[in-house]
């Protein structure tokens, strides 16, 4: 089928052969990574992008307006199909956690899915009319068909945002390697925001642009065929920003473009030159894609930083601002590995360096360590670097060229931190010393177009160096010190543990000793058995109680009166209690309240307890339940010995302190967390010699229910 002279497109095998690359490039993508979604995302995107091409051709091929018709519903209906699974690739592509992302933006995805389709689906008599209008050809949009413009047009917006987003968050090689891919894909859906553009201004579906969609993907896919053969299609795992309106380059470009073609077709609407305004329109779109490209280009941005420091003496970089981001990421992180990975990104963002990499000296091992890098590697390939061979290194404190040293741990840094270019320049050691003590290394590779460093620029290196340096060494001392806090916990618990196990074992080693000689009484065999048993359960409270310490406390609530549950619990203690101690108890009825009643049984057990061993040599237990100011009040008090200020300001509530001798202190650290698990307060006062109150204040939550008056 020939083309009509006033609609001319190019030869109906040139769709074919840009569609075949289109498939070539998708099924190299996923023989590289075939497990990743990502790459199975980019085929079918390349598939309906390949496809789209050979039916644009057949729309304007088409010899009569049925047939047309025809041709245009099935490709709009294929159209509708690549904003989505473009978008999924846009939001995976070197992305990490990938699963977090996908749950974030699911709802934009389904939509950018399923909107254009249900559209096309859903209203197919409303998309478009086919109207002849003169010599060329027009199909006029209907409302189904410019609400399916909008939608497609704003999925194609958040497509550029999101590579845009993933571009600005790469540094040094990671970004050298993605680029080209990135720019390959905003290339094609760039000159998409155009052609979706002319549709909206217009309202019409104008097939003469063919020509322009077939040119921008062949270019498009050169450019993502540039970007195959430097990553790979490699896994990275960039983490840029969720916010993505804030900032963003594309949204402000598109802004731009939209204003200036509104005013423009005003502007040639008036003149009547309506036949040179797609032309306008291309090269305003042409230049604004320029000026993205130029300004996200390393070499001109260096270039113009140069171009403004030597003509208007400025200082090519802005020192403070650097500073600034590198204490912000670095100054409150505790892990090595973090506190690496974040100085090597503002390196490498600051001084466009394409690798940097830091190294750790092993406090252990005194080893180089790798420790992080912008680049993808995971180690040191060769025999490991020992610190006492850079013991020159601590008297430096500057930076220095590495192709300038020659021992086997220089060769060793430069085969784990190659240069990428042959002109990238020399790398740069900077030596990490702190405490005139070397703690590491990092390593500066190539840097773009070669440039060298500045004597400003090696000065500020040194300082980050030092900064480094320092906080690499409360990383190092960080560590020592959770290790001995951990050795002095596990010694703490440690000597309870084996207190009580050696009172359990004194008891049975003399019950042992006198079993020969009373085994044939049967009074000592019944108190043996009872002996026995005590012991058991006494190991077995003990392992219960330091096993609390390592669960999470949950709460089973059921409805409960506290003053109820007070009376059940002193009712089975008040047998084993001294004659010599008086319990006494005022429970006043209060609300019924959901309670875990094993738990609070608990905390009422052992503040009762307690107390009634803190009656030495006799005295009374005081137990009070009562309403204040819409909380249950409960207390307990007693005479006894009393504790100090400054043990219950710092250790009654902490575990293993406690004030008697074979107390293990778990029981008030128990109570503490009870009590706030259930949203409640404890209070304390004691005095020395003159007693201790506790007093817990439990809130009535929605659930409390008022008791039924007394008949």
């Amino acid at each position: 089928m020939q083309a009509t002279k006033e609609n001319k497109v190019m030869p109906l095998s040139f769709p074919w052969y840009v569609g075949g690359l289109c498939l070539c490039f998708g099924a190299v993508a996923v023989a590289l990574r075939p497990t990743a979604l990502a790459s199975w995302l980019f085929l079918v995107g390349m598939v309906l992008l390949a496809s789209d091409s050979v039916l644009d051709c057949q729309v304007v091929l088409a010899g009569s307006p049925s047939e047309r018709g025809a041709w245009l519903r099935r490709c709009m209906l294929l159209k509708s199909l690549v904003p989505g699974v473009w978008l999924g690739f846009s939001l995976l592509y070197a992305r990490g956690k990938q699963d977090e992302l996908l749950n974030y933006w699911k709802g934009l995805w389904v939509a950018a899915l399923f909107v254009p389709v249900g559209l096309m689906l859903g209203f197919p008599e409303r998309v478009f009319v086919a109207v002849e209008c003169g010599a060329g050809m027009t199909i006029q949009l209907g409302l189904a068909g410019k609400i399916w413009v909008m939608v497609v047009l704003m999925a194609t917006l958040a497509i550029l945002v999101n590579f845009e987003k993933t571009f600005r968050a790469s540094v040094g090689m990671t970004r050298w390697r993605i680029k080209y891919l990135i720019l390959g894909v905003s290339l094609i859906f760039g000159v998409r925001v155009y052609t979706l553009s002319q549709m909206w201004l217009f309202s019409g579906y104008r097939p003469e642009l063919t020509n322009l969609t077939l040119m921008a993907l062949l270019l498009g896919c050169i450019l993502i065929g540039v970007g195959q053969v430097r990553s790979g299609f490699g896994e990275f795992n960039i983490y840029p920003s969720r916010a993505v309106l804030q900032g963003s380059v594309t949204v402000i470009l598109a802004g731009v473009y939209f204003v200036i073609v509104g005013l423009l077709a005003k502007w040639v609407a008036l003149l009547g030159g309506i036949a040179n305004f797609q032309a306008q329109a291309l090269v305003l779109l042409l230049g604004v894609v320029g000026v993205a490209v130029m300004l996200l280009s390393e070499r001109f941005r260096m270039a113009l930083r140069r171009f403004i420091s030597r003509h208007f003496r400025r200082p090519e970089h802005d020192f403070r601002k650097i500073w600034t981001e590198f204490t912000r990421r670095t100054s409150s992180v505790l892990d090595a590995a973090t506190l690496g990975k974040n100085a090597a990104e503002v390196i490498a963002e600051s001084f466009h360096v394409l690798g940097v990499t830091v190294f750790r000296i092993d406090p252990e091992t005194l080893e180089v360590q790798w420790l992080n890098s912008t680049e993808k590697r995971g180690g040191l390939s060769g025999p490991p670097i020992h610190a006492g061979n850079l013991v020159e290194l601590v008297n430096c404190g500057h930076p220095f060229v590495l192709e300038s040293e020659h021992e086997a741990w220089a060769e060793a840094l430069r085969e784990i931190c190659p240069n990428k270019f042959q002109h990238g320049g020399k790398r740069l050691v900077v030596p990490l010393v702190a405490a005139e003590r070397l703690v590491g290394l990092m390593v500066l590779a190539d840097r773009v177009n070669g440039v060298p460093y500045s004597q400003e620029e090696l000065d500020l290196l040194k300082c980050i160096g030092v900064q480094l340096a320092g906080g690499l060494l409360n990383c190092t001392l960080s560590d020592e010190v959770l290790q001995a806090k951990e050795l002095e916990s596990f010694q703490t618990l440690a000597t309870f543990f084996v207190h009580d196990l050696k009172n359990a074992a004194t008891g049975l080693s003399l019950m042992l000793q006198n079993l020969p000689i009373h085994f044939d009484d049967p009074e000592f065999r019944t108190d043996a058995i009872h002996g026995v048993g005590r012991t058991v359960e006494r190991i077995n409270q003990l392992i219960l109680k330091l096993s609390s310490l390592r669960r999470e406390l949950q709460l089973t609530t059921t409805p409960c009166r506290l003053d109820l549950l007070c009376a059940e619990v002193l009712d089975g203690l008040v047998a084993t209690i001294d004659g010599k101690k008086r319990m006494e108890r005022d429970l006043r009825q209060v609300p019924t309240q959901m309670l875990d009643r094993e738990a609070m049984r608990s905390v009422v057990t052992n503040l009762v307890a307690n107390a009634s061993e803190a009656l030495n040599g006799g005295g009374k237990v005081n137990v009070v339940t009562r309403m204040e100011a819409n909380r249950v009040e409960f207390s307990v008090a007693d005479n006894g010995c009393g504790m100090s200020s400054e043990f219950v300001k710092t250790l009654l509530f902490r575990p293993f302190h406690s004030t008697k001798t074979n107390g293990l202190g778990i029981g008030m650290f128990q109570c503490k967390k009870i009590i706030e698990a259930h949203g409640g307060s404890i209070f304390v006062e004691s005095r020395p010699g003159n007693g201790t109150r506790f007093t817990i204040l439990l809130p009535l939550g929605m659930n409390s229910q008022p008791n039924p008056p007394l008949s």
